[in-house]
């Protein structure tokens, strides 16, 4: 959860997928599986949807 909302967290400030790897020092196809899981896990089609389903569970 911890690095879910570490992800999450990169993703509402607004940056890229290659800073958000650079600051997780992972890779970027790393960064989006990462982000690809956390929308099935929560049913998100777009980015979007997962910042307001994050919301809404607490996560950010």
């Amino acid at each position: 959860m911890n690095g879910h909302r570490q992800l999450l967290s990169y993703l509402s400030a607004g940056l890229t997928d290659e800073s958000i790897a650079r600051e997780l020092g992972v890779s970027y196809r790393t960064v989006t599986r990462r982000i690809a899981r956390l929308q099935e896990m929560l049913g998100a089609r777009t980015r979007f949807q997962l910042g307001v389903q994050a919301g809404r569970r607490g996560w950010l």
